[in-house]
Order: structure tokens, then C-alpha cells, then sequence
């Protein structure tokens, strides 16, 4: 099961009309510890801002899983109540979930829930499909390799040209 931290960066961004203005923009990073976390966003951030950069804040979420999209540009928080039915009891027990869901707009979040959820047996009811302010979402590197790390194919080809 993944960890999911948001790692608030802060920086000063140039805007579209000219002016540099200092922004704290939040991302989602899957990481095992705090430090874990600060360290993954500082590498992911690293080639994308230049100039001086801070992580303000490290958080861990409640965010149980991610479905992607990778031509949306926004990401929903969709609050889901999977519904149990108590055996002895006959009561209806509803427990809320919290999941992350990437959409161009509102109905393309929601067609992507519906997708991610088709085999789901659990019965559910979707609670709540909000806009957050989350601007990228970066999963766990299982390949044990670091992302500027050539693999042994790519340093045969380059010996090869």
C-alpha cells in the first residue's frame, strides 16, 4: 500500500504576464518517511524550477488510491462510502474512503472514478468529487534505479553510435 505525503514547495515563478511572484504549490509524493518524502520532491522539483527553492510543508495524507489520466491536467479528491451490511445486527455501516482522481474537467474526473471502480464488488456511493489544488502526483521508483541513471541497453546504444 502506497504512503502518500504532500510536500508544499515554495518558489518564485514567473507569470504569464511578466511578473515574478513567490507561489507554495502542493504535490503528492509516495514515500515511505518524512524525509523520504522531502528528498523525492526536492529531486522531482529540481529540474523543473530554477533559482532557490524550499519545501514549507510535509504532510501525510489519508489518500488510499490514485486513478490517473495522463492528458488530464487536475486532479479531484473523490470521497467514497463503501457500504457493509452487519450480519447480526442487519444495520448498514458506511465507511468513507478518500481517493484521488486526475481529470481535465469535473465530468472527465468523474467518468475516470467510474472507470477506476467498474470491478469494485463492494457496494459505494461517491460521497464527494472536489478540485484540489495539487498540481503533480509523483509514485514510488521501484526499479531501484535513479532517474539519471542510463540502464545497461541505453549505455550499449550510445557506445553503438
Amino acid at each position: 500500500m502506497a504512503n502518500w505525503f504532500e510536500c508544499k514547495v515554495r518558489y518564485d515563478k514567473m507569470m504569464e504576464n511578466g511578473v515574478v511572484k513567490k507561489v507554495n504549490e502542493p504535490y503528492l509524493v509516495d514515500a515511505l518517511s518524512f524525509t523520504e518524502a522531502e528528498a523525492r520532491i526536492i529531486e522531482e522539483q529540481t529540474p523543473f524550477i530554477s533559482g532557490d527553492f524550499s519545501v514549507s510543508a510535509v504532510k501525510r495524507t489519508k489518500i488510499s488510491e490514485i486513478f490517473r489520466d495522463d492528458s488530464a491536467d487536475k486532479w479531484y479528491l473523490a470521497k467514497v462510502a463503501f457500504i457493509t451490511i452487519d450480519e447480526k445486527t442487519a444495520v448498514e455501516k458506511r465507511s468513507v474512503t478518500t481517493m484521488l482522481v486526475a481529470g481535465s474537467d469535473f465530468k472527465g474526473a468523474y467518468e475516470n472514478f467510474n472507470e477506476g471502480m467498474k470491478g469494485t464488488l463492494a457496494d459505494f456511493d461517491l460521497v464527494s468529487l472536489s478540485e484540489t489544488p495539487i498540481m503533480d502526483v509523483y509514485a514510488a521508483n521501484l526499479s531501484g534505479k535513479h532517474p539519471s541513471t542510463p540502464t545497461a541497453a541505453e549505455v550499449v546504444a550510445k557506445e553503438a553510435e
